[in-house]
């Protein structure tokens, strides 16, 4: 099976796209207003910001989530829960195996919190 497509809550389709812009440094892949229907592409995975969606956590892998939450926190984006190690991966089942798996939570333009992962060699830089 493949993850097609993830929905999150946008009230405000312009100021939500301004700021996925921004998060994945990419522009939206297309938008249909009305009925009110974001998207972006996440290697081949849709993300659908839309009005009538219900809010939810999605995780967005990242580089390095520690400078990506200051970049962030530098911009004014609120962020919920610090970078910190969830899970060390000793296989690879969840995660490439030998790394620490970093986590961090923020607030998006609409109120989502949105999870930002990273993956870090045995205390080392970014796998």
């Amino acid at each position: 099976m493949k993850l097609v497509q993830i929905a999150q809550h946008a009230e405000n389709l312009d100021r939500a796209a301004e700021f996925y812009s921004a998060l994945l440094g990419s522009a939206p892949a297309a938008v249909f207003e009305p009925p009110g229907l974001l998207f972006f592409d996440l290697d081949g995975v849709r993300l659908l910001l839309e009005r009538g969606a219900p809010s939810s956590v999605v995780y967005i892998e990242v580089p390095d989530v520690r400078s990506r939450v200051a970049e962030l926190e530098a911009a004014g984006v609120e962020v919920v829960g610090a970078p910190h190690v969830i899970f060390h991966h000793d296989d690879a089942r969840l995660g490439p195996a030998g790394t620490d798996e970093w986590m961090a939570f923020i607030r998006d333009s609409e109120g989502n919190t949105v999870g930002l992962v990273s993956h870090e060699a045995d205390g080392g830089p970014p796998a």
